[in-house]
C-alpha cells in the first residue's frame, strides 16, 4: 500500500454538485504551503474525474482519489506553485 500524505487542509465537498467542489479547491489552495497536499472530500461522480482534470488545466498534482467508507472520494491534490 502506497503512504498517504497527510492532507495540510480538508475540503469538505461532500453533498455538493460540482463545479462548486472545485471552485472550493481553487479558492483555498493558496492558503497551503508549496508542496502540501489538499484532501476535497467529494461524493459527486464528477468529481471524480473533474478535480483531476482541474489539476492538469492548473498545472497542480493530482495525488490520488481514495474512497471513503461512507461513500464518495477524498481526492488529493498537490500545490505545485
Amino acid at each position: 500500500m502506497t503512504e498517504v500524505t497527510q492532507p495540510a487542509l480538508t475540503i469538505d465537498a461532500l453533498g455538493k454538485k460540482c463545479p462548486i467542489p472545485i471552485i472550493m479547491l481553487a479558492e483555498q489552495i493558496n492558503y497551503v504551503p508549496l508542496n502540501a497536499v489538499v484532501a476535497v472530500l467529494a461524493d459527486d461522480p464528477a468529481a471524480y474525474t473533474d478535480v483531476p482534470a482541474w489539476c492538469r488545466l492548473k498545472s497542480h498534482r493530482h495525488v490520488g482519489s481514495y474512497e471513503l467508507p461512507e461513500g464518495g472520494w477524498s481526492i488529493h491534490v498537490r500545490r505545485n506553485y
